[in-house]
């Protein structure tokens, strides 16, 4: 079926929000077919809310690191139906600490596409913790807030908004080296990272499958036959 078939990440486009993070999303990617059955198209595309092409793409991302005008109405509006008929937000921010000009932007914009629905943090006991990789919290480049947030729409998360500069921690230039350095837990916490962001997109394209009693009795089945 081609390229149509393939995960491909839609890049939330802001007219004066520049991408903070523009090799993120490949890495991702490319992370995404080494780790998991997904076959995934590189490179993201930008997309602004007013596209024909939005609901061709159920994940989208709008990262950032400064304050943003709020777009127009009519493109809060088209974000609203995006997010209320299936689609998926990841919010990231990467101003390296929490309650800045972008969190103050970001929670405007929310107020404003999913009105009465405030981010609330989620839970330890949510599916996105083992939607793929079993995880006890939200790593990124850095640990700017020890929680995660998240917007619910008929009972399932339609944004996720980390401050944790998570896609900081992804992010790799051409040459095959680290773009930026990750704190304070070194490697180990770029590894987390990558098992946060792949949780992250198996929960989007799955919601709470692990939930299901057939998944939970598969699974119990095949611990059983192990010798």
């Amino acid at each position: 079926m081609g390229d149509r078939a393939k995960i491909r990440f839609g890049h939330l486009n802001l007219p004066d929000l520049p991408n903070p993070r523009p090799t993120a999303l490949r890495r991702l990617a490319w992370e995404l077919e080494r780790r998991t059955s997904l076959v995934t198209v590189p490179e993201a595309i930008d997309l602004r809310a007013t596209d024909a092409d939005l609901f061709r793409y159920p994940l989208l991302v709008l990262a950032g690191d400064r304050s943003f005008a709020q777009p127009p109405e009519a493109d809060a509006l088209r974000l609203r139906r995006f997010l209320t008929y299936g689609g998926f937000l990841l919010i990231d921010s990467a101003e390296g600490r929490a309650g800045g000009g972008f969190d103050e932007s970001v929670r405007h914009l929310l107020a404003r596409v999913l009105p009465g629905d405030l981010p609330a943090r989620v839970p330890d006991d949510h599916v996105l913790w083992k939607s793929f990789y079993v995880l006890r919290g939200a790593a990124g480049r850095l640990v700017a807030a020890p929680y995660l947030e998240a917007v619910e729409r008929d009972r399932r998360l339609a944004v996720v908004y980390t401050q944790n500069d998570l896609l900081g921690a992804l992010a790799r230039d051409g040459f095959g080296r680290w773009e930026h350095d990750v704190i304070p837990g070194g490697e180990a916490q770029r590894e987390q990272s990558f098992r946060f962001a792949v949780n992250i997109v198996m929960y989007a394209l799955c919601l709470d499958y692990k939930t299901e009693q057939a998944h939970i009795d598969f699974i119990l089945r095949t611990r059983r036959s192990r010798p």
